[in-house]
């Protein structure tokens, strides 16, 4: 059940059809069945408001402009429940988390002015990169303006009733699965990736599965009404993983406190290119935290003609890179205006603050 299909418009028909049916049937019943099917209805009715209540993932067909006050509005990947809504709300203390239902929707949702913010996951400690989020950031015009730490402190959850042994199934996010690999194998259950974390417990619940789990929140058990069997089922506790705050405009950057740089090149290809273009920030003491290659879509083969070995076809790379300096740096702009004269492609992602905290 996707809780998307759920319109406002519907609530009142369906209201109306529970009430219809109610009054139809309260002539041919004694006054106990009348009260029992009065409490039925007013439970359904219950239960299709607080439905309402939880904000509905856009979806791309949801991308049209609209005013919301003065509150930041921070898109996210998934549903109430999701490590990603957790993100927002420490990178954006009290702003309006907005659900979408991909990552493609948060990166549109900010270029067209539906929200003001998205926080998206980049890499986790256990589970390596999200490479979609990688290929969309050069895809789109958004700006790194800050990132968050957040320590992933994942739960087994069931219905009620069920025990871990009767478990044959577990579903959540690919991320969330290889997290808890050696939990999940250890308890001999099929794996089953879903788009997120919390959808994973939302399906469980609207389903009733007897012998289905899911590896979600502590939040996202509350939502969904779920039981939690097993506690921080991570591989290791040390889970983090890494948000990026993402903006139309970039901030001015600074170098009053730690900053970050994020690029993303390409060269040619040859002998000791790479090496070449990481020296750039060697000879001037800038450390680098991450590098990331990605094949070029566009151009995802290079044909080289090599004097002893003929024609040689080569994947074309980009290299994305974090480092440790500010772009109000002048030894930060020296490395990039060296790294440009032989780069056959440079970007600059987003100059921002360092986090070192965790949640």
């Amino acid at each position: 059940m996707n809780p998307s299909s759920l319109k406002k418009s519907n609530l009142g028909s369906v209201k109306a059809s529970i009430q219809d049916d109610s009054d139809k049937k309260s002539s041919s019943n004694n006054l106990g069945g009348e009260a029992k099917k009065k409490a039925q209805a007013l439970e359904l009715q219950r239960i299709f408001e607080d439905s309402q209540s939880l904000p509905k993932p856009l979806s791309i067909n949801d991308l049209s402009p609209s005013a919301n006050g003065a509150r930041l509005r921070v898109a996210y990947q998934g549903v109430p429940g999701a490590y990603s809504e957790l993100a927002a709300g420490k990178a954006y203390p009290n702003c309006e988390a907005v659900p979408c239902e991909q990552f493609d929707v948060a990166f549109n949702a900010v270029e067209r002015w539906i929200v003001d913010r998205a926080v998206l996951p980049i890499e986790n400690s256990l589970g390596g990169s999200i490479h979609r989020n990688y290929d969309l950031l050069l895809r789109h015009n958004l700006h790194i303006v800050g990132e968050v730490r957040l320590s992933i402190r994942h739960c087994l959850l069931a219905n009620y009733g069920v025990e871990i042994g009767n478990l044959s199934r577990v579903l959540s996010h690919p991320q969330a699965l290889a997290q808890c690999e050696n939990t999940l194998t250890k308890l001999g259950v099929a794996r089953e990736a879903v788009d997120d974390t919390a959808g994973a417990a939302q399906l469980v619940a609207a389903n009733k599965f007897r012998d289905v789990g899911a590896v979600a929140s502590e939040g996202a058990a509350k939502i969904y009404g779920l039981n939690i069997l097993r506690e921080n089922i991570q591989d290791d506790t040390d889970n983090i993983t890494r948000f990026l705050m993402l903006a139309r405009e970039p901030i001015i950057p600074g170098t009053d406190r730690p900053f970050k740089t994020s690029i993303v090149f390409s060269l040619e290809e040859g002998p000791g290119m790479l090496f070449k273009a990481l020296a750039v920030f060697a000879m001037r003491q800038i450390n680098l935290t991450k590098i990331e290659s990605r094949p070029q879509r566009k151009r995802p083969m290079r044909t080289s003609d090599d004097n002893s070995n003929g024609s040689q076809k080569y994947f074309d790379y980009l290299f994305y890179v974090d480092f440790e300096a500010s772009m109000a740096d002048p030894n930060s702009q020296n490395a990039l205006g060296h790294l440009k004269e032989f780069a056959t492609f440079l970007r600059v992602l987003g100059s921002y603050p360092t986090d070192n905290g965790t949640l």
